[in-house]
Order: structure tokens, then C-alpha cells, then sequence
């Protein structure tokens, strides 16, 4: 899993009862774009260093370069 800052980052709900959570990637720390992120969640507004699942999937800003 590879990301840049401005890059969402999507967790899909398990359950009905459940809702997807979003954020931005607003730092990286991995080599070469990986893991740990600190993630800007929408729901709270707080940033926190984050470390994905298999449940997790980067979406690219679309404005990066390639």
C-alpha cells in the first residue's frame, strides 16, 4: 500500500449497522510511500498515526502527479 499527502484513505463497514470511515493522508512515514500515515478522519477531525488493514484502501488524489 503506497499513498502521498492528499490521498484518502477508506475503511469499508463490516456490518449494515456499520458506515465506511474516510480520511486524508496528510503525512507518511513509511520508506516509499507506505505505512504508518497520519490520518485527518472526516467523521472527527482528528489526526492520528495510523497503521492500515486488509480493510483499508488508499484512493489517489486525483490532482498527484503519477
Amino acid at each position: 500500500m503506497q499513498a502521498k499527502p492528499g490521498d484518502r484513505i477508506v475503511i469499508r463497514a463490516h456490518t449494515i449497522a456499520e458506515h465506511d470511515r474516510d480520511g486524508e493522508i496528510v503525512e507518511v512515514h513509511g520508506p516509499d510511500g507506505g505505512p504508518p500515515f497520519v490520518v485527518r478522519w472526516a467523521d472527527s477531525d482528528h489526526a492520528v498515526l495510523f497503521f492500515p488493514g486488509p480493510d483499508a484502501a488508499v484512493v489517489h488524489y486525483e490532482g498527484s502527479p503519477s
